[in-house]
């Protein structure tokens, strides 16, 4: 059972991404000239994004503390990293951000090439240039007004406990002068988990949207310092329900 409704579930998200993407380029088209943040690409891709938690009962899924983001200009966004539903279930928030993710998931046919085409930035794990190019990316992403996302363990957890941060979120966020913005997920480790593409029956999950860390407080510490701080308060958060 659970087979047959996982390959029901990947061959929809396939047919929808082949209707869904020459709409995406054409948007894209007509908006590319004015558009410089493309958030019009991104609030499509929000919405194409989040059919795929809106239609499966399977995964239910509630977001607690919506009124704490940080809308009032670009901040570093962060949150811990369970499966590939993590970054479906982000895009329920309906806010604005440019994405970081690993190089090879821009190479997928159709949803890769959106993620092209809203100016996500592509990231090689273990590559020096590739980390400056990603840095020097995410500068002018937020000096242009947009936020970023990052996942600072840099890979999903296969255990469901929160791995080691990477610095680069942090040093980010004090060079620019903005808030970091912390987020937990919980249940999509259980819903789809990191190796294997069948999904794992009914699993509520859920975001919830931590205090943003203001940027005088990130100014304040050094990025490690910073890091270690807010490692801390997901693991915290992590470790009791969402109020």
């Amino acid at each position: 059972m659970r087979l047959a409704f996982s390959l029901a579930f990947w061959g929809f998200m396939l047919l929808s991404s082949a209707i869904l993407f020459p709409l995406a380029l054409l948007l894209f088209c007509v908006t590319v000239a004015f558009d410089r943040r493309r958030w019009a690409m991104h609030r499509f891709t929000s919405w194409w994004a989040s059919l795929y938690t809106w239609l499966n009962p399977a995964w239910p899924v509630r977001i607690h503390g919506r009124e704490r983001m940080h809308e009032a200009g670009p901040a570093v966004i962060v949150a811990n990293h369970l499966s590939l539903v993590d970054i479906l279930v982000i895009f329920r928030l309906q806010s604005h951000f440019k994405w970081v993710s690993k190089h090879e998931n821009f190479r997928v046919p159709l949803i890769g090439w959106n993620m092209r085409l809203c100016g996500y930035i592509p990231l090689r794990r273990g590559t020096a240039r590739s980390i400056r190019a990603m840095m020097r990316r995410c500068n002018e992403v937020i000096g242009e007004g947009s936020s970023i996302l990052m996942f600072p363990e840099g890979t999903r957890s296969a255990t469901g406990r929160l791995r080691s941060f990477k610095s680069g979120a942090f040093e980010i966020a004090k060079k620019n002068g903005v808030p970091v913005q912390p987020i937990v997920i919980r249940g999509t480790g259980e819903a789809l988990p990191k190796r294997g593409f069948v999904l794992q029956g009914r699993h509520p999950i859920s975001i919830e949207i931590l205090e943003p860390i203001p940027s005088g407080e990130v100014d304040e510490l050094e990025p490690e310092e910073m890091m270690d701080r807010v490692r801390a308060t997901i693991a915290e958060a992590l470790s009791s329900d969402p109020r």
